[in-house]
């Protein structure tokens, strides 16, 4: 741990000096390390990929079953079977290409060159050429090459966001760190990928290439197991089930019909258009087409989806570990109050995280203002754009917010001198013309400022400092920092003459001023998104690379963190073992200063437990666990990283719109069972009355180009209109369908029964009418019966939970839509020149239509019956 090493000691080990290496000394450590570059294990080929898809059951009965027709002269339903079989291959090898640009986002963060001391002298090298032993010297606007440990820090500041999801600037230093502390702690290092925002330095490589923290990470991401989600893994058992049942079915049907005494050809046809009959072909294509829909839903909500089945994904989410900064909170430090002292005044004026309501400022108060403004080198442009360290732009947007105008006041108090912020110090100071007098104002940690002030400002007028103002201090800075906000004092003290150049020593005797309290305030609308999730049975974890402290504050403050919950730091975490984190994982709703592996460990933990677990990043850190998790949720203003790293990426970085998310993959899931359940239903039928036919040595009741029409016909265009239903009325009131429920649940395989039942026995009914008068009449009135049953029931399929006449009839213009254009195929086989097609005689007059539309109407009349007596 080169952290907790001086700069001589981390020299020594790295076998190098202050004088940088020789340049035959680096050729020989490039050649055992390596290039500084991340590196990629090999692909899957593309025509792998292809022939992936094809490894379906139903899609190898399909496959057969195209083949068979193609051989015996059917060729334009194979050829139809075998585009859309194409079609979705080549779509899932455009997902899956897409999911592989992760690392290639990764390695676009690498630093092309870099300034490195060889042979002790400055010079630019390619940064793939650095290697452990480079000194390499930063200045404001360097990106960071390798990993190291700080030489020399001149007020360095870097941004590691990158790393560990906070967006403040880190001050660097060249101290040894003795404890162990997590990653977000180890201010004297320096990692790959940040980026250097003010001041300058120098550091020793330590670590180059795979062996960097960005490297670590990219091997994770790497390793990063791609889940399947819930649907698909049901939808791929029960492929295989409904496989075998088909094959099973179609040879019992061949062989009964050999044994009647039917052409070999005749019977093997017969059998083929069974089995295509009898797999929904169109329920892959139907899943995609309404995850789709459900993508421009959210769409409008915010939310981007990247891969259609994290739409049914987020249906299931039973656990949603979010990140703090800019996901449930503003992503901008704020000041949320002041404190200047005042004998009648013993309370903070704002007791909750939220922005303090506006009030009458104090000529203290005014003057906080001036002295923050001021003690500044913060800066927003003409076009609004925020420059500098985010505690002081927090400070110059309170005093626009209070009807000042920063820039005025720098305008009319000129700056003459400063003294830096450093962290030895713990405070900043400036020095201005203020009026005819000559001012320093100094800002810095409230305990370094108090001990440094002989005076106060009470009112207008400048008293010495006593125990009673001190400890009014000490408490209202105590009571600021037990709610997490960030606090500030202010001092003034006037100097001798306009050549003043403030020392370390000259920060004393100082007039203290007031407090300024500030914090990363929730969103306004976390609050309620919270409570919903938690209504719903979706338990919200916080992952964060923020302070405890801090993180406990905002979670408690939002609903997230309740009496008996706990709160774990990342170096917590690793030392529990796996089976104490399982005890107390589902107490656990925050976890602070968290690594990459701390967070792909809290994910697999909750995923042992059974849970569909939603993750949300916006970082380089956070891109493995995004593909680790059931759902990674990248943020619209992260890296390109996380976001390739992710099913779904928030275009507002908002909490709530995740929940609003779950709501419609709510919403997916079940029009998605909608449709299955109308697809096997209407097969069902069908099956049945073919069955029955063949057990009571009836006449085939459909010919094989009847069966393949009612096929293309109904199963498409109603089962995709069922999956564009509005949301059931509380869809948001349930708690998270277990991730091992089945498609086919009691309920719908009771939906599917008793629907497929009431088909096949009005279908039954037709056929026995039509056979009473001929043998063409009663496949005739079967075939019409079963398809226009088929259609019709897509009205009776809308909901589970309300009638067609409490839906209304017009609420869902597709289902209307859908049933119009089938009903208008139907008619087309009247027509004269397709009743030879068909096999429909001209003794199948309007009369008998009307029959057997009766029978269709009777058939969903008898299923919203039934419906209605189970729902009482």
């Amino acid at each position: 741990m080169f952290y907790k090493k001086s700069v001589e000691e981390t020299l020594s080990q790295v076998n190098s000096s202050l004088k940088g290496l020789s340049s035959s000394k680096a050729s020989e450590l490039l050649k055992k390390y390596g290039p500084n570059e991340l590196k990629e294990k090999s692909k899957v080929p593309i025509w792998m990929l292809f022939l992936e898809t094809f490894k379906d059951p139903l899609v190898i009965i399909l496959l057969i079953a195209a083949l068979v027709q193609i051989f015996l002269g059917e060729g334009m339903e194979s050829l139809i079977i075998f585009a859309v079989l194409i079609l979705n291959s080549i779509l899932s090898v455009i997902q899956t290409k897409k999911a592989e640009s992760s690392l290639q986002s990764l390695k676009k963060l690498s630093v092309p060159n870099a300034k490195v001391i060889r042979d002790n002298k400055k010079v630019t090298v390619n940064s793939k050429d650095i290697v452990p032993g480079d000194i390499i010297i930063l200045e404001a606007g360097d990106y960071v090459p390798a990993d190291g440990r700080i030489i020399e820090s001149q007020t360095l500041k870097v941004v590691e966001g990158m790393l560990t999801g906070e967006a403040e600037p880190v001050l660097k230093h060249n101290k040894p760190i003795l404890k162990d502390v997590a990653l977000g702690d180890q201010k004297n290092m320096i990692f790959s990928g940040s980026m250097v925002v003010y001041g300058r330095g120098e550091y020793v490589v330590t670590q180059t290439s795979m062996n960097t923290e960005m490297g670590k990470i990219a091997n994770l991401l790497e390793n990063a197991e791609s889940k399947q989600t819930p649907l698909q893994i049901k939808l791929d058992e029960f492929s295989k089930k409904l496989g075998v049942g088909i094959v099973i079915l179609a040879a019992f049907i061949f062989l009964i019909d050999i044994l009647r005494g039917a052409r070999l050809i005749d019977s093997f046809m017969f059998a083929v258009a069974i089995a295509v009959a009898a797999i929904p072909e169109a329920l892959s294509s139907i899943v995609t087409i309404v995850l789709a829909v459900g993508t421009n839903v959210m769409a409008k909500r915010q939310s981007i989806v990247r891969k259609l089945p994290a739409v049914e994904t987020l249906g299931s989410t039973s656990v949603i570990c979010t990140d703090k900064t800019g996901t449930l909170t503003k992503n901008k430090m704020t000041v949320v109050d002041t404190y200047v002292y005042n004998p009648e005044r013993s309370l903070a004026y704002n007791t909750s995280l939220e922005v303090a309501a506006a009030k009458v400022l104090s000529k203290q108060e005014e003057f906080i203002i001036m002295c923050s403004s001021l003690c500044n080198d913060s800066d927003i442009t003409n076009e609004g754009v925020e420059i500098g360290d985010p505690t002081e732009i927090a400070l110059i947007n309170y005093a626009n917010k209070k009807g000042f105008d920063y820039k005025q006041i720098r305008n009319e108090n000129i700056r003459i001198s400063e003294l830096p912020f450093d962290s030895e110090r713990k405070r900043m100071s400036t020095v201005h013309k203020v009026d005819e007098e000559v001012v320093m104002f100094t800002k810095g940690a409230p305990d370094v400022i108090f001990s440094r002030c002989k005076y106060a400002l009470v009112g207008d007028e400048v008293v010495k400092v006593n125990d009673k103002i001190l400890n009014r201090y000490k408490r209202m800075n105590e009571e600021f920092s037990n709610k997490a906000l960030r606090v500030l004092a202010f001092a003034s003290k006037s100097v001798k003459d306009e050549g003043f150049i403030p020392t370390a020593n000259d920060e004393e005797n100082l007039t203290l001023i007031g407090l300024t309290a500030m914090i990363d305030p929730p969103r306004k609308e976390v609050y309620a998104a919270v409570k919903n999730a938690k209504k719903s049975g979706i338990k919200t974890v916080m992952i964060t690379g923020d302070h405890k402290t801090t993180a406990k504050a905002i979670a408690r403050d939002i609903g997230l963190f309740t009496s008996g919950d706990m709160a774990l730091t990342g170096n917590e975490l690793d030392e529990l073992t796996e089976e104490e984190l399982d005890k107390d994982l589902e107490k656990i709703s925050v976890f602070a200063r968290v690594s990459p592996e701390n967070k792909i460990r809290i994910v697999k933990a909750w995923q042992r437990k059974g849970k569909v677990c939603a993750m949300t990043g916006d970082g380089v850190n956070d891109a493995p666990a995004l593909k680790q998790a059931d759902i990674g949720i990248g943020m619209g203003s992260g890296t390109e990283v996380a976001k390739d790293a992710s099913d779904m990426i928030l275009v507002d970085d908002n909490f709530a719109t995740i929940v609003n998310a779950i709501e419609v993959g709510r919403t997916v899931y079940t029009n998605i069972k909608k449709s299955i359940a109308y697809l096997f239903s209407g097969n069902l039928g069908g099956i049945i009355a073919i069955l029955f036919a063949v057990i009571a040595g009836l006449p085939n009741p459909f010919t094989t180009i009847q069966l393949l029409f009612i096929n293309l016909v109904t199963d498409s265009l109603p089962a995709i209109a069922l999956g564009l239903e509005e949301p059931e009325k509380g869809v948001m009131d349930n708690p998270p369908r277990d991730k091992d429920e089945k498609i086919l649940t009691k309920d719908t395989i009771g939906f599917v029964l008793t629907r497929g039942y009431i088909i096949g026995a009005v279908t039954i009914m037709a056929q026995l009418m039509g056979l009473r008068y001929s043998h063409e009449l009663g496949v005739a009135m079967a075939f019409s019966t079963l398809t226009l049953s088929r259609i019709l029931q897509t009205f009776a399929s809308r909901s589970n939970t309300q009638s067609i006449l409490e839906l209304g009839f017009t609420t869902n213009k597709y289902v209307l839509g859908a049933v119009c254009i089938c009903l208008t195929m139907f008619m087309s086989t009247q027509l004269p020149f397709m009743r030879e097609i068909f096999n429909i005689p001209y003794s199948f007059n309007f009369n008998i239509l009307l029959i057997c539309f009766g029978l269709a109407m009777l058939s969903t009349c008898s299923m919203e019956i039934s419906e209605f007596l189970k729902r009482k």
